[in-house]
């Protein structure tokens, strides 16, 4: 019951985020009944293949996942349900904010490395512009 605890302390930071003045849930963490903490479906709203796959493919390159895969509920629904299976002791949800935190990490390096580009191509054609005066 305790390790529960901590499991949902740890995802709770995840669970909501504020649109137009209201709560409203993000992410749902849901197991079935009978059993245990190495095998979840994480629910995800307002998200769709662009999250799923990626974070599917970031969650797979921990060596203690067994298993990682997603669906999409409906094509008129924008949610999805990524399952995560583990090995070992290692408790589903640790993958989970494991690949968040990587994939956030490649998109600050992809977004960083693009502003970088502009402004040396901004750069480049004001040297250009000056160049022809």
């Amino acid at each position: 019951m305790e390790e529960d605890q901590e499991l949902e302390r740890k995802i709770s930071g995840l669970k909501t985020s504020m649109a137009e003045g209201e709560r409203k849930t993000a992410l749902e963490m849901v197991q079935a009944a009978g059993t245990d903490r190495h095998c979840v479906t994480f629910v995800l709203h307002e998200e769709d293949h662009t999250l799923g796959n990626s974070l599917r493919y970031m969650i797979m390159k921990n060596p203690e996942v067994e298993f990682c895969g997603y669906t999409t509920t409906h094509p008129s629904e924008s949610k999805i349900n990524l399952r995560i299976q583990t090995r070992g002791t290692l408790p589903a949800v640790e993958p989970f904010q494991r690949g968040l935190n990587e994939l956030m990490n490649v998109c600050q390096h992809v977004l960083d490395k693009f502003e970088a580009s502009i402004k040396d191509y901004k750069d480049q054609k004001a040297r250009r512009n000056e160049c022809t005066f």
